[in-house]
Parts: C-alpha cells; sequence; structure tokens
C-alpha cells in the first residue's frame, strides 16, 4: 500500500444507488440523485474547476429516505432532501459562484 495526498481539493459524493421495484427507495431510483450527480459534474466543469474538485457517483449512504444525497469531503458537510434547484447552492458550498 501506499499514501499519497488526495489528487483534488474537494471530493462531492452523489448517491446514485437503485433498488427494485417494491424495496426501500433509493436516492438514483426515488429522488433524482443520478441527474443530480450528472449536473453538478457538468456545473464543476463548465466553472473550470474539475481539476480541483470531483465529483462521484457513489453507492447507498444509508439514509436513502433523506435522498437525494450529497457528501462533500474534506468540508465534511452532509446534504440530504437535495434536489435539482439546490444546485446553485451546492455550488456555492463548494466555492463556485454559478
Amino acid at each position: 500500500m501506499e499514501q499519497s495526498e488526495p489528487k483534488f481539493n474537494k471530493y462531492v459524493f452523489v448517491c446514485v444507488n437503485e433498488r427494485p421495484a417494491g424495496e426501500r427507495v433509493s436516492c438514483g431510483g426515488t429522488f433524482c440523485g443520478k441527474e443530480l450527480s450528472e449536473k453538478l459534474k457538468e456545473a464543476v466543469k463548465t466553472a473550470d474547476k474539475a481539476g480541483e474538485i470531483r465529483v462521484s457517483k457513489s453507492k447507498c449512504l444509508d439514509v436513502c429516505e433523506e435522498g437525494a444525497n450529497v457528501l462533500i469531503y474534506p468540508d465534511n458537510l452532509w446534504l440530504s432532501h437535495a434536489e435539482l434547484a439546490d444546485i446553485p447552492a451546492i455550488l456555492a458550498k463548494l466555492g463556485i459562484q454559478p
């Protein structure tokens, strides 16, 4: 194992987990997690911050009923009940003015 510094200043994990119909709700299936992840990634790239901020798809963060869920590191920010309309506010938390 090797240890190194992170490649990015911030990491944004967006849950995109999906479950079969009839099971517990999910960020990617019940809520807008998948689209939120893609739109955030596009917005970070448009702001020319893709070399500093990494938007990553995450599987289950185990608070599905609070979805869509977004986790920002190293700021240790947990954003629940996130919607597409929240993208400007999320970007602001990342230091990006939309």
